[in-house]
C-alpha cells in the first residue's frame, strides 16, 4: 500500500461519525418476520406498542374498517414472552374491543387455566384487527394490509413463543400452504422464536374431537413457556 495517497484509506473529518451512524441504523433494520412482508411497510419508525395501536385505530386501508364498530388491536401484556394469534375479531370482540372474549375466547381462557398459563401473562391479537362482515374469513387483500401491523407487533414485542390459533394465522405466520391438522404439535423456529400451530378454539366448539390434540399441543406450549417466562 502506498503512503503517498493516505486519503484513499484514511477517514476524512466527520466520516467516522457518518460510518457509525450507518452502523447503528443498520442494526435497527430487522429482517421481516412474516413471509412476504417488506420492512418499509411495517412501520419501522414505530418502536412502542401504544403509538402502533393508535395508528391502527385510525387505519382505513381496507374495507373492513367501515363495516365494524371498532378496531380490536390486542389484549394482555406486551412484555409477555408468549403471543397468541387468531384470525380476526367476531361480534363480541367488536362490541367489547378485546380479542377472544366470545365463546371461543371463553374456551381459550379455560384451556389457559388448565395449562397454568394465566391470561394476564400472555399477549393476544389477530391477523386482522377489524371484524369481517358476518364473521367471514378475511379476504387476501385485507390480510395483506393488516399483516403489516402484526409484523410490527411481533417486532416490538419480541416474543419467545408464538402460538397460531387456526389455519389463517398458521398460513400468515408459518407457511401460506399450512394445514393445521398436518403441522400442529410441531415446533418451528424463526429468528430465535419458537412457533406452534394448533386448532382455533372456535374449531373445538364445532368439532369436539379436536379437543384432545389441542390439549396435547397446549401441554407442549406450557412446558416451553415455563422455560422462557
Amino acid at each position: 500500500m502506498s503512503s503517498e495517497q493516505p486519503s484513499l484509506f484514511e477517514l476524512l473529518p466527520g466520516e467516522e461519525l457518518y460510518r457509525q451512524e450507518k452502523q447503528v441504523a443498520a442494526k435497527e433494520i430487522h429482517s421481516p418476520f412474516l413471509p412476504g412482508i417488506k420492512v418499509e411497510e411495517a412501520f419501522p419508525g414505530i418502536k412502542e406498542a401504544a403509538p402502533l395501536e393508535e395508528l391502527a385505530r385510525n387505519c382505513n386501508n381496507c374495507r373492513l374498517r367501515s363495516g365494524c364498530r371498532q378496531v380490536v388491536f390486542s389484549d394482555g401484556d406486551v412484555k409477555s414472552r408468549i403471543m397468541f394469534i387468531g384470525e380476526g375479531p367476531g361480534k363480541d370482540e367488536d362490541e367489547q374491543g378485546r380479542p377472544f372474549v366470545g365463546k371461543a375466547g371463553q374456551l381459550l381462557d379455560k384451556i389457559l387455566v388448565a395449562a397454568e398459563i394465566p391470561r394476564s401473562q400472555v399477549y393476544i391479537s389477530n391477523v386482522v384487527k377489524c371484524r369481517p362482515p358476518g364473521n367471514r374469513l378475511p379476504n387476501p387483500d385485507e390480510v395483506r394490509e393488516c399483516r403489516n401491523y402484526l409484523e410490527a407487533q411481533i417486532r416490538i414485542m419480541q416474543p419467545a413463543i408464538i402460538v397460531c390459533l387456526g389455519a389463517m394465522a398458521s398460513q400468515v405466520i408459518i407457511d401460506p400452504k399450512a394445514s393445521v391438522s398436518k403441522i400442529r404439535g410441531k415446533w418451528f423456529n424463526r429468528q430465535g422464536v419458537k412457533i406452534m400451530a394448533t386448532y382455533h378454539p372456535a374449531a373445538l366448539l364445532r368439532n369436539p374431537s379436536y379437543k384432545r390434540p389441542a390439549w396435547q399441543d397446549f401441554q407442549m406450549i406450557r412446558d416451553e413457556y415455563n422455560k422462557v417466562k
